[in-house]
């Protein structure tokens, strides 16, 4: 098991200074964004794919500071209603999976995306609430006639393409597979090669156990993030988890994004790191800030130190 990061939480470094902190504090693998939800700072997907010679600067940059590219990270939302966006986040997905192709990447991090309504709109809407009456099995049809279509012709596509790249799906609530029972969902549409990215912070918040969620997708974890989240139990008891606070305040929120570490204690990360090896993931957990009480690299060496105790043990 190696500490990476995901590099956007250094985007006001350059390239080579965010290279050169991640070998400071210890981090292997690196994790960089091209997709529209990213910051984009550290890889030009158009100049890499059309010439040789941006790809061996990259090349020499890596091999300089000895850190693994282990990932292309693609957020961002491919069944946007907008066509626009749609066709945008579509795009840099294909262009991640065949940039990891020619630079010998095996990983790509993307999110499964989130349609409109039945009758369209402006943007994605989160089909979840089944209890309400205006459209109950909105989730369903998403999934029947957007979702699963779109990722059976992806999932198709990369395996011609790219066979090695395995692109890997962030659960993450706001986007239509975000659980354990709408992954395999998707799987029915999907082949092998679309697997998942635990980040266990996205569970947390929820009231979910991580290390539940990682023993029931054994086997197909390709990613791992490391993000904590800090739960405030005093104000979940009067606000409940679905905060709709934004951005998150530390002083007032019901819960927020942290360090790792901040929200569970180093116990706690040894067994969910033992729970990742035991599913079959020893590869990567790659270190994502979005802690708003804390400066990106205050966030991401207080992670790296507890990811390093705990992979160590």
């Amino acid at each position: 098991m190696r500490v990476g990061l995901f590099t956007d939480g250094l985007q006001h470094l350059s390239r080579r200074d965010a290279f050169a902190w991640c070998v400071e504090h210890g981090i292997t693998d690196v994790e960089m964004s091209v997709g529209p939800w990213g910051a984009r700072t550290h890889l030009d997907l158009d100049r890499l794919l059309a010439d040789a010679a941006e790809r061996a600067v990259l090349a020499r940059d890596l091999a300089e500071f000895g850190l693994a590219f282990s990932a292309v990270n693609a957020a961002g939302n491919p069944l946007h209603p907008d066509p626009t966006a749609r066709q945008d986040a579509q795009s840099a997905l294909r262009g991640a999976v065949e940039l990891a192709r020619v630079l010998d990447v095996d990983r790509v991090i993307t999110m499964a995306g989130c349609p409109g309504g039945r009758t369209g709109g402006p943007i994605g809407v989160f089909g979840l609430w089944s209890t309400s009456n205006d459209d109950e099995g909105l989730w369903a049809w998403q999934m029947a006639a957007e979702v699963g279509p779109y990722w059976r012709k992806l999932s198709d596509w990369a395996a011609a393409t790219a066979p090695d790249v395995r692109i890997c799906l962030e659960l993450h609530p706001g986007v239509s597979v975000y659980s354990v029972e709408t992954y395999r969902a998707l799987r029915t549409y999907a082949a092998a090669n679309v697997l998942v990215n635990l980040d266990p912070s996205h569970f947390w918040w929820q009231g979910a156990d991580p290390v539940r969620v990682i023993g029931e997708l054994s086997g197909v974890i390709g990613w791992a993030h490391g993000k904590d989240t800090t739960i405030y139990p005093d104000r979940v008891a009067l606000r409940g988890v679905l905060d709709p606070t934004f951005p998150p305040d530390p002083a007032s929120s019901s819960w927020h994004f942290s360090a790792v570490g901040d929200g569970h204690d180093l116990v706690t990360w040894r067994g969910l790191v033992r729970a990742l090896q035991d599913a079959g993931h020893d590869g990567v957990i790659s270190i994502e800030h979005e802690d708003p009480a804390l400066s990106p690299p205050e966030c991401i060496a207080r992670s790296a130190a507890v990811l390093h105790d705990a992979v160590a043990a």
